[in-house]
């Protein structure tokens, strides 16, 4: 009987069987090994250079559940549309790259060893700005990159990723009276009341965590201006004007007659507030800076969205500023 005799057949399932006769006799193999078999025959280039992409169906937009082709050295895989963008800028960005990407990612429940082993490298491989961990009820998130390095009297060359809490931790005075004798340094919030901050950061992190680097902060004031200042070692602080607005508000600058020295490294914005600034405020929170504004006040974020001052010994949101080291 000739094969061109046989009933024909419009479809194949893996368990059909096909008869091949070679050098080593006749043999069977299935319908779905013979297909794997012949495409095995064919490099990448000679596969490829037969399918021709042009003729499928063309799309215009991109749903979550998509799915992208990727050929890995261990073969073919998928990629959820959704991871890709990300996906390739975490594998190649560098870290300058990373500080001006808002992802806002959830980093989970507690800071990991791999976590920590990026930082320590200096790579932030699985970081960008606005990325966050959830530990109890405080979300505490990625500010910045890198933003102390090479500053104070003592070069800072750690890596590490600047934190925040998106709200404050809790309220509290600058003085027990309106008065900023002593600047910053000099104040009860500086000597007791940020004790409370230093432990939630502690407990979320972990005290080796947190960076220590050396800080230019006043300790002085004269007819309302800041009027010395000193290097310290620093590891939670309120942070200044700079840091939330990009440039001083209410602090005294000169006059004509008094040449204004602010004392501070942190000299520019936190890079997600100049990317995303409804982070200067995101729950509209009154909240106390460090800048010495006069001998009764200090500078604030205003919880209606404007720059402010307050009487110093005004009960107001601790939201603290520090870094994450590996």
């Amino acid at each position: 009987m000739k094969i061109v005799d046989y009933e024909k057949v419009q479809k194949l399932s893996t368990d059909n069987v096909f008869l091949l006769d070679g050098e080593s006799g006749t043999k069977g193999i299935l319908a779905g090994d013979l297909a794997k078999a012949l495409i095995g025959l064919l490099d990448s280039e000679q596969f490829m250079s037969g399918v021709n992409l042009s003729e499928l169906p063309q799309i215009n937009a991109l749903s979550a559940n998509d799915k992208i082709l990727v050929g890995t050295a261990t073969g073919n895989k998928a990629i959820a549309s959704n991871d890709v963008l990300f996906a390739v800028l975490d594998e190649f960005a560098t870290v300058e790259m990373r500080r001006n990407i808002f992802r806002g990612k959830n980093l989970g429940p507690a800071l990991t060893a791999a976590q920590k082993a990026e930082i320590k490298a200096g790579t932030f491989k699985g970081f960008f700005v606005g990325d966050y961990w959830t530990v109890g009820d405080n979300i505490w998130r990625i500010v910045d990159i890198n933003y102390w390095l090479n500053c104070g009297d003592t070069s800072c060359t750690t890596p590490h990723l600047v934190i925040m809490p998106d709200a404050v931790l809790y309220n509290a005075q600058m003085n027990e009276t309106n008065i900023t004798t002593g600047g910053y340094v000099g104040s009860k919030m500086y000597t007791t009341n940020l004790e409370n901050a230093k432990t939630l950061v502690n407990a979320a992190f972990g005290a080796a965590n947190i960076l220590n680097h050396r800080e230019l902060l006043v300790n002085a004031v004269s007819n309302g201006y800041p009027s010395a200042g000193a290097w310290y070692d620093s590891k939670v602080e309120l942070p200044n004007e700079i840091m939330m607005y990009g440039a001083y508000v209410h602090t005294p600058a000169g006059n004509g007659t008094t040449v204004p020295y602010r004392y501070t490294i942190n000299k520019t914005q936190l890079a997600l507030m100049r990317i995303y600034p409804r982070f200067i405020n995101p729950h509209r929170q009154n909240q106390w800076l460090r800048d010495v504004v006069s001998g009764t006040g200090f500078a604030r974020v205003n919880l209606l969205g404007g720059t402010i001052s307050a009487d110093a010994s005004g009960s107001l949101g601790v939201r603290p500023v520090f870094g994450v080291v590996g």
